[in-house]
């Protein structure tokens, strides 16, 4: 089977299947997702969503696949020119964990894999987490808003939300919806955390509380305002267990180990400080 992946959360699960052998094309957002992919000397596909422009479709189609496996985001263009050409395309279009474990079922039984000792890894994984904090009262498990992106303001997906109620933590808001910084600041969450989609680890905390006179909110005040990097929430793959650590560290740092990739942002009566910033960091929030 040769397998073209548009998406990161594709070729994810292929390696956590150990069968990245059946892809034949990628897109640069796989191989950012997994840099040890460049060995292997792939088809580079521009992205998932411009197979409608002249040429991007000639590559996808000069790669040969047996099958194409695409996951959301979608633009609806690009799919149907890729299903006019007549390639098989799987398409996949998760909302919660047990998607994703649906989703992994599919792609190992078209690359010829055992999901299963995989999918039972990650439900252990999420269930030990879960087990930490399951004593804990009501009062204790600190509300957690998590921004999926900034312009317009969006709740993080419903997997994650399942993910911050495994941490021991309330998620606010309605996973998947558009909200305000007003809204927000109402709410007063205990933790502020930030994943856009794209971003990686970019996300410009000190601008963002800054922008949306967010200075006195609880989670600033008491330094818990952190940025996960992208592919650890948005991509529903087995990457999200590294999310879920992510979370838990945040949620209740003194039951879970500092994750390394989790980066927080220092703040105090004061103000904030960013030194978590790094120099030519792209704007990203303005």
């Amino acid at each position: 089977m040769r397998i073209a992946s548009l998406q990161p959360s594709i070729t994810l699960t292929l390696a956590a299947l150990d069968r990245l052998d059946t892809l034949c094309a990628i897109t640069k957002y796989c191989l950012e997702a997994l840099p040890e992919l460049a060995v292997r000397n792939l088809p580079i596909l521009h992205d998932s969503w411009s197979f409608d422009k002249p040429g991007n479709l000639e590559s996808l189609l000069a790669a040969r696949p047996d099958l194409v496996i695409a996951s959301v985001p979608y633009r609806m263009e690009s799919l149907a020119a890729i299903l006019k050409s007549g390639l098989p395309v799987l398409a996949l279009t998760p909302h919660s964990l047990a998607d994703v474990y649906t989703d992994i079922r599919l792609i190992a039984a078209n690359a010829q894999a055992d999901p299963e000792p995989l999918i039972a890894r990650m439900k252990a994984t999420i269930d030990s987490t879960r087990a930490r904090t399951e004593t804990l009262a009501r009062e204790s498990r600190p509300v957690v808003y998590c921004e999926e992106w900034g312009k317009p303001l969006i709740h993080s997906q419903h997997w994650v939300a399942e993910l911050v109620e495994a941490a021991g933590a309330t998620f606010l808001g309605t996973p998947g919806s558009h909200t305000t910084p007003e809204e927000v600041a109402a709410a007063d969450p205990d933790v502020l955390l930030f994943a856009w989609c794209g971003a990686g680890d970019r996300v410009p905390l000190a601008k963002v509380i800054a922008q949306r006179n967010w200075q006195q909110l609880r989670a600033v005040r008491y330094a818990r305002v952190h940025c996960i990097p992208d592919e650890y929430l948005n991509t529903p793959a087995p990457t999200l267990l590294e999310g879920l650590a992510c979370i838990a560290a945040a949620a209740h740092p003194a039951l879970h180990p500092h994750h390394p990739r989790l980066i927080t942002l220092a703040g105090s009566q004061q103000g904030v400080c960013a030194s978590e910033e790094r120099e030519g960091q792209p704007d990203l929030c303005g």
